[in-house]
Formats: structure tokens, C-alpha cells, sequence
């Protein structure tokens, strides 16, 4: 279990670092482009990070019910 919450701990790291990336090029595309662009991204980007935590969540939640190890994520 303690291998599941090192990688789970490092994935949220991992997507918070490339989400508050995102964000600072966000406003700088809108600069360049229509602000449109910037709010397509950012929704976009909402969304993605959406679909990743019900993936972590299911995977977790199958992980416990099973103890089979559903979290599919590269060691």
C-alpha cells in the first residue's frame, strides 16, 4: 500500500506542476489570440483534470475491492 500512495502522491504533483504551467500560459496566448482561445483551454484543461481524478478514484476504489491492484499506472 505504501507503493499506491507514493505513486498516487507523485501523480497529483505531477499534474498540479503541469496545470499551474498551463495557467501561466493561458493568459499569455489570450495576448496573442482571441480570448476565446484562452477559455477553450482553460475548459479543456478543467476537464482533463476532471477525467484524471475519477480515473484515480475508480482505480483506488477497485484497488481496495479487489487487492488485485487495478491502479494501472507506470511504476
Amino acid at each position: 500500500i505504501r507503493d499506491l500512495v507514493l505513486v498516487v502522491l507523485t501523480s497529483v504533483v505531477i499534474a498540479s506542476a503541469v496545470v499551474a504551467c498551463i495557467r501561466l500560459i493561458i493568459p499569455w496566448i489570450t495576448s496573442i489570440t482571441f480570448p476565446i482561445v484562452g477559455q477553450v483551454l482553460e475548459i479543456v484543461l478543467w476537464a482533463v483534470i476532471a477525467i484524471i481524478a475519477i480515473y484515480i478514484i475508480f482505480a483506488l476504489l477497485s484497488c481496495l475491492v479487489s487487492m488485485g491492484g487495478g491502479l494501472h499506472l507506470p511504476h
